[in-house]
């Protein structure tokens, strides 16, 4: 071969499609954002280990065509900045509550609808039900795909008495986590405060917020015992269950080869028992926690988790349902589920 041919050759190859894709999938770098405290790939917060867990196996399986890049504690983006990001391209991947969108999208907040989910085999049920694929289908529409169901159960973190039956909240300033969360508080007397699980410790710290509502992970990782004096756990009963999933900007997901999507998916759901049985330990875990900073510590049971189911039905459940018919279709299906 000539010289002059050889360079022909080269520069077609160099602007074909093919050679194109191939050097792109070569040289892949993903960024993953989440709210949460870093930590290792065996130690720390489990979510921010799940996205360590599922970088690391990707990348192997991937063979390095994969790589990725952690950014814990919202050192990246700003918490709710991050799943509109991930719709417009601008994010690769996130692990964030599906609810934080709900201003955005207000299908979403059927990811922490008080009541509706009360066990972690209901919720993680939704997979593959019904209500699941409805969901999928929506969020693909809205530019975002889910590669890890992740759902946890939450308890209530008060800087003065145990938050148990609704008339508890009468009067305190109290943290819920999303619009139907706040509907159903306000219905039994509390006010209301908004924002993300991150900024809950300075919230009580400073008297700005009386109790919250959020997850068993994060009240132990945001060390919320150390400005609290109640704790009233999820392990023995919860209406407040979230769904928090590792997702991908469909945008960035429609440019990988149909392997490497394949393989995010696989990877995404095989860590899903890894996410469920660190939720529940922490569920367990959260009140010894509690017990050794000198909080009194509660469980909820089935009679008052129908109480606040009850409130629900006629606040947060109706005010969904109105949203659009999308909502009403979404409630209707998850409702089969309990």
């Amino acid at each position: 071969m000539t010289v002059m041919t050889r360079r022909t050759v080269l520069a077609a190859l160099a602007s074909s499609p093919l050679w194109m894709h191939n050097a792109w999938a070569q040289t892949t770098s993903l960024k993953i954002s989440h709210q949460f405290p870093g930590g290792t790939i065996s130690e720390g917060d489990f979510r921010d280990r799940l996205c360590r867990m599922f970088a690391a196996e990707v990348e192997k399986r991937s063979k390095g065509t994969l790589k990725f890049s952690i950014y814990p504690g919202s050192s990246l983006m700003k918490t709710n900045s991050q799943f509109s990001a991930m719709r417009k391209g601008a994010l690769d991947l996130s692990l964030v509550p599906l609810s934080y969108a709900g201003g955005e999208v207000p299908e979403v907040n059927i990811g922490l609808m008080p009541g509706l989910v009360t066990t972690y085999e209901q919720g993680y049920s939704w997979k593959n039900a019904e209500v699941g694929k409805e969901l999928a289908r929506i969020l693909a529409e809205k530019g975002i795909v889910v590669l890890s169901w992740i759902w946890q159960a939450g308890g209530v973190a008060s800087r003065s008495k145990p938050i148990v039956e609704p008339e508890d909240v009468r009067g305190m300033k109290v943290r819920g986590g999303s619009r139907e969360m706040d509907l159903i508080l306000k219905a039994a007397g509390a006010a209301v405060v908004t924002l993300p699980s991150n900024e809950i410790y300075a919230a009580m710290q400073t008297g700005a917020m009386d109790a919250a509502l959020t997850s068993s992970t994060s009240l132990i990782s945001f060390r919320l015992e150390e400005v609290s004096k109640a704790l009233t756990t999820g392990r023995g009963g919860a209406y407040w269950f979230m769904f928090e999933p590792l997702m991908m900007s469909k945008a960035i997901f429609d440019r990988l080869s149909k392997e490497q999507q394949a393989l995010l998916v696989a990877v995404g759901g095989e860590l899903e028992t890894f996410a469920r049985t660190s939720a529940q330990a922490d569920d367990a875990a959260v009140a010894a926690v509690y017990q050794k900073a000198g909080a009194k510590v509660v469980d909820l049971n089935a009679t008052i988790v129908k109480k606040w189911q009850a409130i629900a039905r006629t606040t947060a459940w109706t005010d969904y349902r109105e949203k659009n018919a999308n909502c009403a279709k979404l409630l209707a299906l998850a409702e089969k589920t309990l």
